[in-house]
């Protein structure tokens, strides 16, 4: 619940602002568990998506680090890194949006050695612990993301789809809490802080 009186001026205002606008709170929470929805229905089409939004913002990214390498040229500055990182940008934008499956097969695997990089560093960590207690908690940490490292780089593809229902998941769960946030401030539309003027006259 939002009591506006109970905190400063600047958080009252903070709070008006976003109960009267609850809508468009409403309105992210609707288009997260609409995109949850979709990401569990077509999982492929959503990692596809996001896939195609990275490799259209990679692109921009690169053309302007481009333009400004070119402006600072022009006014003697060093730009040599400045271009190299907008025409690796560029290549990266082409290489993904020419071959998506390849972008989502490498996170994959990127994800994978995270998973056998973290397991192996907890593991040795449990085991160099003179502790007894709390000890077998690290190894089952570390033996289940060895194992969920392997099964990833065994199936990509597969590691792919299920990385793609956690995030369904979770705009799903973060679309219900928006929509919930919205409702409440629904409630407090039209309320407004008190003016501090007008208080102390």
């Amino acid at each position: 619940m939002i009591n506006i009186e109970s905190v400063g001026p600047r958080a009252n205002a903070m709070n008006a602002m976003l109960a009267d606008n609850w809508w468009a709170v409403a309105l992210r929470g609707l288009l997260a568990i609409l995109f949850g929805i979709a990401a569990f229905a077509v999982p492929g089409a959503a990692m596809l998506a996001l896939v195609l939004i990275f490799a259209a913002y990679s692109l921009v990214d690169g053309i302007l680090n481009i333009v400004l390498a070119v402006r600072g040229a022009r006014k003697g500055e060093r730009w040599g890194l400045l271009l190299l990182n907008g025409l690796f940008g560029v290549l990266v934008g082409v290489v993904t949006a020419i071959w998506p499956g390849i972008t989502v097969i490498a996170f994959v695997f990127m994800v994978g050695a995270w998973a056998l990089i973290s397991g192996a560093l907890m593991l040795g960590a449990a085991l160099s612990l003179k502790i007894s207690h709390g000890r077998w908690i690290l190894v089952v940490g570390g033996v289940a993301s060895l194992i969920y490292g392997v099964l990833l780089f065994a199936a990509p593809l597969i590691g792919a789809l299920v990385l793609t229902w956690w995030l369904a998941a979770y705009s799903l769960v973060l679309g219900v809490i928006l929509m919930v946030l919205a409702f409440q401030l629904r409630k407090h539309r039209g309320e407004h802080a008190p003016d501090p003027l007008a208080a102390s006259a």
